[in-house]
């Protein structure tokens, strides 16, 4: 999907993103987005077993 990017592309796409957000924004936002991939990422990597915390019904 984003094999047929070149170089010209991620200019207009970052002038999009400057005019969306704007520039005082974006290292909040970075921020933002880095911690949320930490916590997917961690959250995929450490599987937890739910099924062990509830009760056999009867």
């Amino acid at each position: 999907m984003l094999g047929n990017l070149n170089g010209w592309h991620f200019l207009i796409l970052l002038v999009v993103i400057l005019l969306v957000f704007g520039a005082p924004k974006l290292p909040g936002l970075a921020k933002s987005l880095a911690e949320s991939l930490n916590i997917f990422r961690n959250e995929m990597t450490s599987p937890k077993d739910d099924d062990s915390k509830k009760t056999p019904s009867k």
